[in-house]
């Protein structure tokens, strides 16, 4: 089996060291920084098969890096997981307000998961993603 590397943005550590130790358990390859701008270097840098970004982070947000990854060509077609505190609707509404504002369309995540994850629910859909 081909080892996957998995891109985790977040800027809370023991929520890296958490995922990092989940991933790495179940034969995955995690590559984990702590806030945005970083996440869209190693994301250029490592070309990961999936990112798992955190929405509240210092610096370049979670939502500001998912939208300049849905408009970069090479890096729009990683599938993400989003993972935060903030519910799922208020999320996706804060989404459509600025895809109007904007005047872009872009798309949502293919997965939203609220904290604190289940390891399950996100080996699950870690699963599901890479194996579209």
């Amino acid at each position: 089996m081909k080892k996957e590397r998995i891109l985790i943005v977040d800027d809370e550590n023991d929520m890296r060291v958490f995922l990092s130790t989940l991933l790495e358990t179940n034969g995955y390859i995690p590559i984990a920084v702590s806030d945005g701008s970083e996440g869209i270097r190693m994301a250029r840098e490592t070309r990961p098969k999936l990112i798992i970004l955190d929405v509240m982070m210092p610096k370049m947000s979670g939502i500001q890096m998912y939208r300049e990854l849905r408009v970069d060509e090479e890096l729009k077609n990683i599938p993400i997981i989003m993972l935060s505190g903030i519910a799922k609707k208020t999320f996706f509404h804060s989404q459509r307000l600025l895809n109007s504002y904007d005047g872009q369309s872009i798309p949502e995540p293919e997965v939203y998961i609220e904290k604190p994850p289940e390891a399950e629910e996100l080996l699950e859909s870690t699963r599901e993603l890479l194996n579209r």
